[in-house]
């Protein structure tokens, strides 16, 4: 009963949005052609800003990963990590999800890959991903975009966060898998 309500509503919410908004400004008498064609060549002009801070940043991402740093410092971490039960399997996860929402996205599918997505540590790895935030993306891009240039606080509190979300998925994924 309750799964076909929510399948019903998922499957006319988009095109009762793509109907009901541009009907509702037109009730408004909202040019909404034109509001619609001034708002993408502001998009346009934001996306050729954030160009340059988007190609640092994934070529930083790239080299990491080529170089295997990423692996290397999971194999170093391992102890401490097993210690303190934390999966080893997800540190490469971890570390990369700060720096790249496609990067880390590839690590989950290597996880469930490997794992299946229906063992511990594919909940988790999916658990972690959909929890936690791509910090350093959001910095370099969106920061450099609007000429944000002292992120010191930003940084700090992004990652903060994103390990809280950590902690709290495995926490969860323990208590419920």
């Amino acid at each position: 009963m309750i799964t076909d309500f929510f399948r019903v509503i998922s499957t006319w919410a988009i095109p009762f949005f793509l109907v009901a908004v541009p009907l509702y400004g037109a009730f408004r008498k909202v040019k909404v052609y034109e509001s619609f064609v001034e708002g993408a060549r502001g998009g346009v002009q934001t996306a050729v800003r954030i160009i340059p801070y988007l190609v640092a940043m994934l070529v930083a991402v790239g080299m990491l990963r080529a170089a295997g740093a990423i692996d290397m410092m999971a194999k170093a971490l391992a102890p401490v990590l097993s210690f303190l039960r934390f999966p080893v399997e997800i540190l490469p996860l971890a570390i990369m999800r700060p720096l790249s929402g496609s990067g880390s996205m590839g690590i989950v599918t290597e996880l469930i890959s490997a794992h299946g997505p229906d063992s511990f540590i594919g909940r988790l790895a999916a658990s972690a991903y959909g929890s936690t935030e791509t910090t350093f993306y959001v910095l370099a891009v969106y920061f450099g975009a609007v000429g944000i240039r002292k992120t010191r606080h930003a940084v700090v509190a992004g990652l903060t966060a994103d390990v809280v979300c950590l902690a709290t998925a495995i926490i969860v994924c323990r208590l419920v898998f």
